[in-house]
């Protein structure tokens, strides 16, 4: 047993604050096992021991037209391909329509880097969305927002103010990846620099629109690179405090551009409980679901968890191995140990408190 490793690992689950070099020490020598019981005490100092939360929302992937060139995605088209579309209103609103004949309230509207398309796209979409249908819209990474704001000539804190009245209520962290320099060069040498990044997230939080952050993790990264994208997001998150929550997600294999190695159950959930031990500023670690599949999402909500990130009704750029209805949602929590509880993207739980739990486990004879 390493004296060190049990000296930090104490200290944080105390509630001192994880440094830099103790987090890369943790992620190079320490054993995942005992990481991920600290990460598991500070997950239940932080939030209720007894509940899992989790959400509901259909993500719109509005457009596949993208000039980004990310070296791990096939999602992508060009503008003149004949596989690239554009969803219309129309089509826009037939797939919330859906959505909430499935109980989901909320719309996760994403797409690439579609410099074509005007202001007034965007904005119908979102008074639609919010204002005629009462759906929550969480929309446009970052490199969306600042490649719009900068085609259109618009302030970024100024079209932040158009897209918020218009109906956006959230951002999502997209277009992280992995914020260092080394690697944002190998996943795509147009995407937003690790400053730029979280200088859109902050304008955001400003305008009073938070949202989530994340690493994605499982190519040629090195513990370094992992530890600067945390210390990246978590020094964002003191200076504007927007980050609701922090999710842990692995590359999937789909093009043949980019190197994705197989990433073991151990290391993931060593990488998630590294998460808990170092956000002390952010509340909420998610496991997905969507991509790690029920083993593994299960398993983590023993090693820093609090909350699960499906369901999802429709994602196009990932291979899903998640929940599809809030009944399901609930069984894998109920079933995990833990009470099912239902949140917005936010992180707001009213609207929600007075529902039925909608799954009971029978009792065993």
């Amino acid at each position: 047993m390493s004296m060190r490793e049990t000296q930090i690992l104490d200290q944080v689950v105390a509630g001192e604050r994880l440094s830099i070099e103790d987090a890369l020490f943790l992620l190079k020598e320490g054993r995942w096992t005992r990481m991920v019981e600290a990460a598991h005490a500070v997950r239940n100092r932080m939030n209720d021991p007894k509940v899992v939360s989790y959400t509901a929302f259909r993500v719109v992937n509005y457009t596949n037209v993208c000039d980004v060139d990310c070296s791990f995605c096939s999602f992508k088209d060009e503008v003149d391909s004949n596989r690239a579309y554009t969803l219309t209103l129309e089509q826009i609103k037939e797939k919330a329509l859906e959505a909430q004949k499935h109980g989901a309230d909320q719309i996760f509207f994403q797409g690439g880097v579609h410099r074509k398309l005007p202001i007034e796209y965007y904005t119908d979409a979102f008074q639609m969305l919010q204002h005629e249908m009462g759906m929550h819209v969480r929309a446009l990474s970052p490199v969306e927002l600042l490649r719009i704001s900068e085609e259109k000539g618009i302030p970024l804190p100024d079209l932040l103010d158009v897209f918020k009245e218009a109906g956006m209520g959230s951002v999502p962290g997209a277009g992280a990846e992995i914020l260092t320099e080394n690697m944002r060069q190998q996943l795509s040498p147009k995407k937003l620099s690790a400053e730029d990044w979280c200088m859109v997230m902050g304008e955001c939080h400003k305008k009073g629109l938070p949202g989530s952050a994340n690493i994605v993790f499982g190519s040629t990264e090195t513990p370094e690179d992992i530890v600067e994208h945390l210390n990246y997001i978590r020094q964002q998150q003191d200076k504007t405090g927007g980050f609701t929550t922090f999710v842990p997600w692995t590359f999937q294999p789909q093009t043949k551009k980019f190197y994705v190695r197989h990433v073991p159950g151990w290391e993931y959930l060593k990488v998630l409980a590294l998460s808990r031990l170092f956000f002390d500023n952010i509340q909420n670690i998610e496991t997905s679901v969507l991509v790690l599949g029920k083993d593994i999402g299960a398993m983590a909500l023993q090693a820093g968890a609090n909350d699960i990130n499906s369901i999802v009704i429709e994602e196009n750029v990932l291979r899903s191995s998640g929940l599809t209805t809030l009944r399901a949602a609930e069984k894998f929590i109920v079933e995990a140990g833990y009470t099912p509880k239902r949140r917005t993207l936010n992180f707001d739980f009213e609207p929600y408190k007075d529902n039925e739990i909608l799954y009971t486990p029978k009792p065993i004879p």
